[in-house]
């Protein structure tokens, strides 16, 4: 199955070296890295720019949700089956990838995600603004989907394109273009009743110290909370 993974860059200098080498290490050559350029200015754009992976180059930040739009449009223009997501940040394993797409090749799921909470799963660092803010995330989703998850924020994410080939909703709206993508479409597909959800463990590793996050207080937690509402009131779901 052609699987492609997006993997968001803004910003990402000192980071970036040490995932394209855990990309690199983890050998996974069934899986294609999509790196895309969200507007960077300070030398992540020339890094992207000099790897052997395919590349998308955004030159104005319009949002990961617009960038993550932009990915599905280049997987699906290309037959690709899967899709997954992976931030550039260093928080994430690319070893852990397996994870993610075992229960999709195996067609136990339709969409699936990692969750640091779970059995084998692990969140070293993780600020204490997290742990306490993660839990009322979740009863969030309950609320409004009434899926019990145990890790709605986590980004390590992966889904069969299939979905975005039925989505019977508009998924390309301006307001979609921050970080209310990821959520609008995880919502939709625990809505749905012919979709089949799943987390798997993951690990999501925090620095020790400094800034661990580019999420703005308040205007990015109105983005990340509004899909799980939106999803209800945006009529269609999935053939």
């Amino acid at each position: 199955m052609k699987t492609v993974f997006y993997v968001p860059v803004y910003d990402q200098v000192r980071e970036l070296p040490g995932v394209l080498e855990a990309i690199r290490a983890a050998a996974l050559e069934d899986v294609t890295f999509l790196l895309v350029d969200n507007g960077s200015s300070d030398g992540s754009e020339e890094l992207i720019a000099r790897s052997d992976h395919p590349t998308l180059h955004l030159p104005v930040n319009r949002g990961v949700g617009y960038g993550y739009i932009r990915a599905i449009d280049w997987a699906l223009e290309r037959d690709f089956d899967l899709m997954g997501t992976m931030a550039s940040n260093g928080k994430m394993l690319p070893e852990e990838i397996p994870r993610l797409l075992a229960p999709l090749r195996e067609g136990r799921a339709d969409y699936v995600t990692g969750s640091r909470f779970l059995a084998s799963g692990a969140s070293p660092n993780l600020p204490r603004f997290r742990r306490a803010t993660i839990p009322l995330v979740n009863r969030v989703v309950r609320a409004t989907t009434g899926a019990r998850v145990t890790d709605a924020t986590n980004g390590f994410r992966a889904f069969s394109l299939d979905l975005m080939r039925r989505a019977q909703f508009e998924w390309h709206g301006e307001w979609l273009h921050t970080y209310a993508f990821e959520y609008f479409l995880y919502a939709k597909a625990l809505l749905a009743k012919n979709v089949r959800t799943l987390e798997v463990p993951s690990t999501m590793r925090y620095p020790k110290s400094g800034p661990y996050s580019k999420i703005r207080p308040g205007v990015d937690y109105v983005a990340m909370l509004k899909p799980w509402v939106m999803a209800r009131l945006v009529p269609g779901g999935f053939a």
